[in-house]
């Protein structure tokens, strides 16, 4: 799974291997570690690595003695220089290392392996570490950097017209919004699409007969502009009709950057959701979009990405 992350993300991710030989409840713990730093003196620590992770079924019933005699087999396997390996193994240096790095673990109260720490902080524990999940805090923690600290100022001028046009991989989906009526999520809007936010967002949540929702970078659900603004409502608007845009929020006044479409009337979301917009040319388009449920949580399509985002001011 982490070698897939690091071939997913070349440039952002560097994975730090630690070893925390679990010496109280295995009698060979200590020596494949050492076995690791011994191949490593020669340069194949990895392949040493993988190959004890890989065929640890081959061993962990051998004893202490049977595994030293076997690693020496791996050792020729792998190409490495047996006389060096043999005294690097078993060299009080290395024993100490070993050693060394239990004991640490134990202070800092590790709870076993494997044990996971991403930018410092713990991996959750009752969350599967998994590619999905593993990738998805790491492009959140990506996102970062292209946050902001702050709402934006007011740029519109609610009195004046905006048309906002998706360019989508499916085809253009053109919104009028409506500045008078909700000037914070407008401007809001304006701002993220003039600076770029949406170009290569997908649609992550598309559920066909409810709504199509984008707007995070991240396409995890859970990312936003790093800012929050107040939830705006009236009476006079309802999402009473197919193409209504929306703001989607994690809770009253927590909006962002992501935003739906309807599909169908949706009552429910009535005055809890900031209505400011209505698709006036593509709801096809729209309706087309790949049907994806991220509470299915496996076998999800990509979703379809928002090329860009083009605003045109009357």
């Amino acid at each position: 799974m982490l070698a897939r992350i690091q071939e997913m993300y070349p440039q952002d991710v560097r994975v730090i291997y630690r070893h925390f030989p679990l010496i109280s409840i295995h009698d060979k713990a200590a020596l494949a570690a050492q076995a690791a730093e011994a191949a490593g003196a020669q340069g194949k620590f990895w392949e040493m690595h993988d190959l004890l992770f890989e065929r640890q079924p081959d061993w962990s019933g051998m004893s202490v003695e049977d595994f030293e005699t076997w690693l020496a087999d791996r050792a020729d396997e792998l190409e490495i220089e047996s006389e060096r390996f043999s005294t690097d193994l078993q060299s009080e240096a290395n024993k100490a290392f070993a050693q060394a790095a239990w004991d640490y673990g134990v202070k800092i109260q590790m709870r076993g392996t494997p044990y996971l720490l991403i930018n410092g902080v713990v991996y959750p524990e009752k969350v599967p570490m998994s590619y999905a999940n593993v990738s998805a805090i790491i492009t959140l923690k990506l996102l970062e950097k292209q946050q902001f600290s702050e709402c934006p100022p007011m740029g519109i001028d609610p009195q004046k017209q905006y048309i906002a046009t998706l360019k989508t991989e499916k085809g253009d989906i053109v919104i009028e919004l409506l500045p008078e009526e909700s000037p914070l999520a407008v401007n809001n809007f304006v701002f993220l699409a003039r600076n770029g936010w949406f170009d290569g967002v997908t649609f992550h949540r598309v559920l066909p007969g409810f709504v199509a929702q984008s707007g995070d970078p991240s396409g995890t659900g859970f990312g936003g502009p790093g800012y929050a603004f107040v939830n705006e409502t009236s009476p006079d608007l309802k999402y009473d009709k197919a193409g209504v845009v929306g703001m989607a929020n994690s809770g009253k006044d927590s909006n962002g950057s992501q935003f739906f479409i309807t599909f169908a009337p949706a009552s429910q979301l009535d005055g809890g959701y900031t209505i400011f917009g209505q698709v006036v040319s593509g709801m096809d388009v729209a309706t087309n979009l790949s049907p994806r449920d991220p509470s299915t949580g496996f076998d999800l399509p990509p979703g379809d990405k928002i090329l860009s985002v083009t605003i045109e001011e009357k």
